[in-house]
C-alpha cells in the first residue's frame, strides 16, 4: 500500500511545484553615477534584491547589467533597488 502512495505523492509535487525558473538578463541606464566609487553603490543595492545572481556595473557607460531569475525579481524591483540607494535607473534593453 506504502509504494502505491510514493508515486502520487511525487505527482502531487510536480503539479505544486511553480513554473521553472528563468534567468533573465537586462540593462539598466544608471546616469546618476558621478564618480568611481558609485558603482560599489549601485551593485550592493542590485545584488541584495532576492533573486539577482549576477550585478554587473560600468560607471563609464553609466550602465548596470543584472541577471536574475525572474520568479523573484523583475526590473521594478531592480530599478527602485537602485533608486533607493540614490541612483535613479531606467530599464534600457533586454540582454542575453
Amino acid at each position: 500500500m506504502m509504494t502505491s502512495r510514493i508515486p502520487l505523492a511525487a505527482l502531487l509535487a510536480v503539479l505544486a511545484t511553480p513554473a521553472f525558473a528563468a534567468q533573465q538578463s537586462v540593462t539598466l541606464a544608471v546616469p546618476g553615477m558621478s564618480c568611481a566609487a558609485c558603482p560599489i553603490t549601485v551593485k550592493k543595492a542590485l545584488t541584495r534584491v532576492d533573486g539577482v545572481t549576477r550585478a554587473e556595473v560600468d560607471y563609464d557607460k553609466r550602465q548596470a547589467v543584472v541577471t536574475y531569475d525572474d520568479t523573484k525579481a523583475d526590473v521594478a524591483k531592480l530599478t527602485r533597488a537602485t533608486a533607493d540607494a540614490g541612483y535613479p535607473s531606467t530599464f534600457k534593453e533586454a540582454t542575453k
